[in-house]
């Protein structure tokens, strides 16, 4: 997810790297290393981030422009 959209998506909704893992069940690392493209999340953290933010995959990796 190197397109920062997740990091985006976080700011925008006012919580920590902390906060976002604790919610999904992730650590903070694992959220560090998603918005800066260390490591790429599994279909399952897609979905749980994807439903977290109510945005779609396809958003949230890039593909589309539509929430």
């Amino acid at each position: 997810m190197k397109n920062n959209r997740l990091k985006q998506l976080r700011k925008e909704k006012g919580v920590s790297q902390i906060d976002l893992g604790e919610e999904i069940g992730l650590s903070h690392a694992s959220i560090s290393r998603y918005e800066t493209g260390g490591l790429e999340p599994n279909i399952t953290t897609l979905k749980k981030l994807a439903t977290y933010f109510n945005v779609s995959i396809d958003y949230l990796v890039g593909y589309s422009d539509e929430r």
